[in-house]
């Protein structure tokens, strides 16, 4: 069995609150707080890049395991990442001292940890000699949300912080089945327009922001599939590992909080088989970590856990797992910042 053996996350000190978010954006701040969901959110300062929450994340979950027992690492951050066109899971290598590993970046959006988490399991159960991988990335979307933008409103939430997941062999926490569905309809619905070929340089600051250059169009299509894809892939997961057992708990990324609910209520799960990370905002793919890292002190061995995620494009992905024992650590602040 692939097993999830150890976890954690890094997220800053500072935050943006919704009064702060309110006022930037010219909105009531209840709108903010309660149609949004965002109490506060985490976001890093300024000298802090991409590749360090990483790295803080990741030399967490290697504090009592020597690096050069690490066979690949898999960067599933962002990609808004401290340089363009550079592969930051290499940098994290050199940085952990990670020697004997090889490394590659994985990009799903928001969708990464899962999709990686159904990479890393397939190799290794393809390669005998991979037997310690570590998934790991930062997220800095923060930088890239543009208050002034009406269209970009469902971003809002956009968060920083790092995550990090070590897989190993094992019978503890074995991850299970996984379901991912992509559709190109939403491909160029959030874009960033400048620093791509199509634009490549802009004088524009809000250029360099993502948007969404048909919000209508894009709300349509998202009444119509959005939640149905979730609960495709979330019972697909679910289904094909544990038929016999419903899910425990639903590990799930941060959205507006009617979206959740209905969520939860089409799963027949309650509130409590959920954490809403509405004090943390929406990190991308460490939302699904620090779920059930915070879920772990009331989890029961044996449970059955599904982390469900979706990243625009648009990507919904789900994965099962059976959680045995604690694996989560949650460092707040400083380190190498």
């Amino acid at each position: 069995m692939i097993s999830l053996s150890k976890m954690a996350v890094w997220i800053p000190e500072e935050f943006e609150d919704a009064a702060y978010i309110a006022k930037e954006a010219g909105l009531p701040e209840f709108v903010v707080e309660e149609k949004m969901g965002i109490k506060k959110k985490c976001r890093a300062k300024k000298n802090v890049n991409t590749s360090t929450m990483a790295i803080n994340a990741a030399k967490e979950v290697l504090k009592d395991i020597d690096p050069n027992s690490i066979d690949m690492i898999i960067w599933t951050g962002s990609e808004f990442k401290d340089h363009p066109v550079w592969s930051a899971g290499i940098y994290v290598q050199e940085q952990i001292g990670a020697y004997n590993a090889w490394a590659f970046d994985l990009s799903a959006r928001c969708s990464s940890n899962v999709v990686g988490l159904k990479v890393a399991k397939a190799m290794m159960e393809q390669d005998s000699s991979l037997k310690r991988v570590l998934l790991c990335g930062g997220h800095k979307t923060g930088e890239l949300v543009n208050y002034k933008d009406e269209s970009s409103r469902f971003l809002y939430n956009l968060s920083d912080g790092g995550a990090a997941i070590l897989l190993e062999r094992g019978d503890f926490n074995p991850l299970l089945e996984s379901s991912v569905i992509t559709d190109g309809a939403f491909s160029k619905d959030v874009i960033i327009p400048a620093g791509g070929t199509v634009m490549p340089w802009s004088d524009k600051a809000e250029d360099y922001c993502l948007t969404c250059p048909d919000i209508a169009g894009m709300r349509v299509r998202l009444a119509e599939r959005s939640i149905d894809n979730f609960l495709k892939v979330i019972k697909g997961a679910a289904t094909a590992s544990m038929p016999n057992q419903p899910i425990d708990y639903l590990s799930l990324l941060h959205m507006k909080k009617s979206a959740h609910d209905e969520i939860l209520s089409r799963l027949e799960l309650e509130q409590e088989q959920s954490i809403y990370l509405n004090e943390y905002g929406h990190f991308g793919a460490p939302d699904q970590v620090l779920s059930l890292g915070l879920a772990e002190e009331f989890l029961k061995p044996g449970s059955h856990v599904v982390l469900a995620s979706a990243g625009i494009g648009y990507t919904w992905s789900a994965i099962s797992l059976r959680w045995d024992q604690k694996t989560f650590s949650l460092i707040k602040g400083d380190r190498n910042e």
